[in-house]
Order: C-alpha cells, then sequence, then structure tokens
C-alpha cells in the first residue's frame, strides 16, 4: 500500500477501521483478495510474483498492512520482500512470524501497522528500526517517514475521522475517500521525496497512470465484538474499476 489511514479504538462501534490504496506497476501480476488455500483463516491478496502480501486480515486476530518508505536510496532487488513480512505474521509460521526477532534492515525501507490480539504498533525500518505501540485514534501512513507524513496522509486521515464522526454504518462508503484525484506540488510533499519522476501525479490519494497507479483500493472494517469485513476494489490502468471482492469474517472477543 503506498497510502493508509488507519482508525484503533477511536469509535464506540469500530475497534478498528483501515483504509487505503495499493499503488504499483500494472504489469506486476497480483492474485485479488481471496481465503488462501495454504492457511485459510488468511485472507489478502497475493504479489504473484514474491508470493507475500500487502494488506490483509487473518481470523486468529491479527491485521497488517505495509508502505514502501522513499527517501533511502533505490530499492535493492536482492533483498527479501516486505511482502513476506506480512504473509508471515499474518499466517502465524514462517521465519518473520514474529517480527520483535526479525531485522528490518534486512528488508528495502519500509512502515507497516500491524495488530494482534488488543495491541496495534506501528512499525519502521528507517533512519532506524523502531516499534511503537499505538494510542486509540486515526493514524496514517504514506511514503514518507513516520514523523514526516506525505500532505495527502493527514487528508486522508481526516476523511476517515469524519466518517466515524458522523456514526455511519457502511464501511464502504469509504471507498469514496479514496478516490481522490487531487495532486500536490512537489514543493509540498514532505521530505524526502519519492523519485522524481512520480511526483507530482504520485502524490494523490487515488494515482491515475497507465504504467505505475492505484491497482486497488481496500476497506476493513472490525467492530467491538470481533465481526469484520474486508472489501477490495481493483482498478484498470485506465483507472477505470474493474472488480471488486468483499469477504466477512470474525475475530476472537477480546473483549
Amino acid at each position: 500500500m503506498c497510502i493508509v489511514a488507519f482508525a484503533w479504538k477511536a469509535h464506540p462501534r469500530w475497534k478498528m477501521v483501515a483504509i487505503g490504496n495499493r499503488d504499483e506497476l500494472h504489469a506486476r501480476p497480483a492474485e485479488s483478495l481471496h481465503r488462501w488455500e495454504t492457511y485459510d483463516h488468511l485472507l489478502a491478496g497475493r504479489d504473484a510474483i514474491a508470493g507475500g502480501t500487502w494488506l490483509g486480515v487473518s481470523e486468529e486476530g491479527r491485521f497488517a498492512v505495509v508502505t514502501n518508505l522513499y527517501g533511502f536510496g533505490a530499492p535493492q532487488p536482492e533483498r527479501a520482500s516486505r511482502g513476506d513480512l506480512l504473509r508471515d505474521f499474518l499466517a502465524g509460521h514462517g521465519r518473520y512470524a514474529d517480527l520483535a526477532s526479525t531485522q528490518y534492515a534486512d528488508f528495502n525501507p519500509f512502515n507497516l501497522i500491524t495488530v494482534e490480539g488488543d495491541q496495534a504498533i506501528i512499525h519502521s525500518s528507517r533512519p532506524r528500526q523502531e516499534s511503537i505501540v499505538l494510542e486509540p485514534g486515526v493514524h496514517g501512513l504514506s511514503n514518507g517517514p513516520v514523523d514526516s507524513p506525505w500532505p495527502k496522509s493527514p487528508h486522508l486521515n481526516a476523511q476517515l475521522d469524519a466518517w466515524l464522526a458522523a456514526d455511519r454504518d457502511h464501511p464502504e462508503q469509504l471507498l469514496d475517500s479514496l478516490s481522490d484525484p487531487r495532486t500536490f506540488e512537489p514543493e509540498t510533499v514532505s521530505s524526502p521525496p519519492g523519485p522524481t519522476e512520480l511526483e507530482p501525479q504520485h502524490s494523490a490519494i487515488f494515482i491515475r497512470n497507465p504504467a505505475y497507479g492505484t491497482r486497488c483500493s481496500t476497506v476493513v472494517a472490525i467492530d467491538q465484538a470481533g465481526g469484520g469485513m474486508i472489501l477490495e476494489r481493483r482498478f484498470a490502468p485506465s483507472g477505470e474499476a474493474i472488480g471488486e471482492s468483499k469477504l466477512s469474517f470474525s475475530w476472537p472477543n477480546s473483549t
């Protein structure tokens, strides 16, 4: 994902609401949101090349979403896939299932939000490895550092906050907030920026570009009783919607 707004214990009804867009090369193959055969408690899309995912939930009570982090050099293809972190954490098995013992320097730069049980944590791999427990409220990630978000990130946070304040019942409505094509001029993007050829058109919440753009929008909502839904809307290189998947799931009730 390249932008995420994340509400944690910010509403009497909703334990967690996450909304975000995945920006990627349209030519990179991916499987749409589905329940994985290898781990039937895991619901996520899958990168068809590396085998990991960018966002997912587990019915064992876990959630994870990752964004690339710009400003620390070009990606190094020999490094481990960031999607493997999410796959193993969500599955509860594999080399990276225990994030506390994982060396984030083994991966290209990233930001990561995880939920397990009754705790939400934001992780960052640069400029140093750190993990911070999140307080109740609305938080955001984009391609900038956690303490220096790109301007599109606070805007999306505000959209999610407004939806919660309106006490609405249908998380699907949040897809509208993810379709905003407005851009920011390069000088308004928080330092460090991404590759110059991706700015300013790639500083929008929704990126319409035939080569590299928004591939899918996702909404995840989990109520206080553990009832959850995950909705994914997919887009063609033209920016037109081409498919949608919605799955229901349940989390263990920790209240």
